[in-house]
């Protein structure tokens, strides 16, 4: 830390405690009043340096009187400053640091106390020390600017404030080790080194690139944005430092508000809290808003759980839309790096009493789905874009070629990271007795079908779905399930599904047609399967010709709703629930077809409806048709 000592003369300053103690040899003329202090002071020495103090005594009505008496009520800086600026005026000793040289650069201003009046005066004096001590230590600039803010109009006015921010902004654009931190920072590292033989500096600078961060969080909002805006216009520092150095000040200064849920905001608060509650989030919530504004341009700056944390906190603090809507772009730029848990962000709106803001989530999924990312399939080029690369060697046409099918993989893979991690979000939100049916299928027809590989997360959300809300009629049952392709369970699912009781009758059926299909495929079977059962196949996207792969069903999911085959029902219980639901679906009629192409006629129904194994009741029916066909 740096130290100023101005001033040799003896002491004849005098305090309001000293004014009664004052001999009568001295010749006091001067009475002044700061603010709740008054000073009987000796009138020459501070007039022959203060301009304002030699026009106020002119323009004093009683300067005929005894003690004339000066009143400052409005002095920068309060008592102390005005000390420091008449110790100086009588030749008293001063001590100047980063901690009060803003309060005594004020005074002296205040007082004019300017070379015009008198050379070697106080205003020249503590500039040469500003600019020539304080401002190039780091330490020392940070202090500085710290104790602007008792004064900011001042120190806007006298340039404190922006000249300390351009120091701070060249020292954190310029190399570390050229850096001095302060005075008194040194003499601490000095000391280290000397009891434990090594250096022990809390920043380490040389090997540390972001050294600067922790210090800047010490800063109050409207310093540190001004600030960072600074370093940020050197366009020297890499997004991802300015990244960290965000996180830092963001965990130093918001509360740890998002792991209480939505509570927070829904309790009821005392009228003697209210307005304490309401000034504390309103700062919270300025500070949310400028970090908001400060995020680097770049993908990747900062991490999607960091941006998601902060959207949570906005949505707690009641944050403008426009820092929501900003944040959800950014997440939806790298969605793909997004946990389950990240996406559960609170709901707090009165009108809808669902546990988790779903409409927050359906916004970013929008952003995600709205970045013009190329599909899976190689893009057509066009006739120019051809006869302009026929110039080109063909390294270079290689390369491109292999730079564009590696930006297309990246944004097909994100795609099918993010269709696994909404069918997991949906598992999670789907326990929700007051989410909302039209919400569920919006949340899951937003994914593309491509992105889906298998449909075994989807089917456990509609699962849960189901047990959560058992109000669901027939209808909204069927509309709940069409978004399910059975084509994409795995063998493990459709056996579930086809035990489930919770499912309607049509999509049972669909599971156990294809599982039949798949058991017969996988039997080497395939070449004995009828032709109307291979043009069913064809019909619904599978090649007879080729085997189907078994399919990942890896998830992570509550015990309750875990699947073990140990648990499996047996197949004459899988028929008895079959012939249960044929027993109830009016819809399930002798000439009607379903919406899926499969003929439902009073044959099947009766051979549906015998209680015996589902290969068997399906294999007599594809050899009955069979020898239909060959009759025909």
């Amino acid at each position: 830390m740096k130290f100023m000592k101005l001033g040799s003369r003896p002491d004849t300053f005098y305090t309001a405690e000293a004014v009664r103690s004052v001999s009568s040899e001295v010749s006091s003329d001067l009475l002044i009043q700061v603010k709740g202090s008054r000073y009987l002071l000796h009138k020459f020495p501070l007039l022959s340096k203060c301009l304002r103090l030699q026009r106020l005594c002119s323009e004093s009505p009683d300067s005929s009187s005894q003690h004339q008496i000066v009143r400052l009520p409005d002095f920068p800086g309060g008592v102390e400053a005005f000390e420091l600026c008449a110790k100086f005026c009588y030749g008293i000793t001063i001590t100047l640091s980063p901690y009060n040289i803003v309060a005594a650069r004020c005074g002296a201003e205040y007082l004019q106390m300017t070379e015009e009046v008198e050379k070697g005066n106080l205003v020249q004096k503590l500039e040469v020390f500003f600019n020539s001590c304080i401002l190039r230590g780091w330490k020392d600039t940070i202090v500085n600017l710290q104790t602007t803010k008792a004064l900011p109009m001042w120190s806007e006015d006298l340039g404190i404030t922006s000249r300390c921010i351009e120091a701070i902004a060249a020292k954190v654009l310029s190399h570390p080790s050229k850096v001095s931190l302060s005075h008194s920072h040194s003499r601490r590292v000095k000391d280290d080194v000397s009891c434990n033989g090594t250096e022990s500096l809390r920043h380490n600078k040389s090997g540390n690139k972001g050294w600067w961060a922790e210090d800047l969080a010490e800063l109050s909002i409207d310093l540190y944005w001004r600030t960072m805006i600074a370093i940020k216009s050197g366009g020297k520092i890499p997004s991802n430092l300015i990244g960290d150095a965000l996180k830092i000040y963001a965990s130093r200064w918001l509360p740890n508000i998002t792991n209480n849920g939505g509570h927070l905001k829904k309790q009821a608060v005392s009228d003697s809290e209210l307005d304490s509650v309401g000034e504390i989030a309103s700062k919270h919530r300025l500070l949310l808003e400028s970090v908001v504004s400060l995020l680097p341009a770049g993908k990747g700056a900062v991490s999607c759980g960091f941006l998601l944390k902060l959207l949570k906190a906005s949505n707690i603090l009641n944050a403008s839309s426009s820092s929501k809507m900003e944040l959800a772009r950014r997440i939806g730029l790298q969605l793909e790096e997004a946990t389950v848990n990240d996406l559960l962000i609170p709901s707090l709106s009165y009108a809808d009493d669902t546990v988790y803001d779903v409409e927050l989530v359906m916004t970013i999924l929008e952003q995600f789905m709205s970045q013009g990312q190329s599909p899976p399939t190689s893009p057509a080029r066009s006739r120019m874009a051809f006869e302009r690369r026929r110039s080109r060697s063909a390294e270079n046409i290689n390369l491109e070629f292999q730079e564009s099918r590696r930006s297309s993989s990246a944004s097909h893979s994100s795609k099918l990271k993010v269709a696994k991690l909404v069918d997991r979000y949906l598992q999670e939100v789907a326990r929700d007795a007051n989410f909302h049916l039209p919400k569920f299928i919006a949340l899951a027809e937003i994914i593309p079908d491509f992105a889906r590989h298998d449909h075994d997360d989807l089917y456990r959300a509609i699962d849960i779905y189901l047990k959560a809300h058992p109000e669901l009629n027939k209808s909204e049952r069927k509309r709940l399930c069409r978004i399910l392709d059975c084509k994409k369970l795995s063998m493990e699912a459709c056996m579930h599904a086809a035990q489930n009781e919770l499912l309607p009758l049509r999509l049972v059926v669909q599971v156990l047609f294809f599982e039949q299909a798949r058991a017969a495929q996988a039997g080497g079977k395939v070449t004995d399967l009828p032709t109307n059962i291979k043009a069913l196949l064809t019909a619904h996207g599978i090649d007879p010709a080729k085997p189907t792969a078994p399919l990942s069903t890896t998830t992570s999911i509550n015990a309750e709703d875990n699947w073990s085959v140990s648990n499996f029902k047996s197949p004459k219980s899988r028929s008895s629930t079959l012939r249960m639901k044929l027993a109830e679906d009016d819809d399930f009629n002798q000439n009607g077809l379903s919406h899926d192409g499969i003929g439902r006629n009073s044959r099947f129904k009766a051979i549906c409806a015998i209680p015996t194994q589902p290969k068997k009741m399906l294999s007599k029916f594809w050899s009955t048709n069979r020898t239909a066909t060959e009759k025909n």
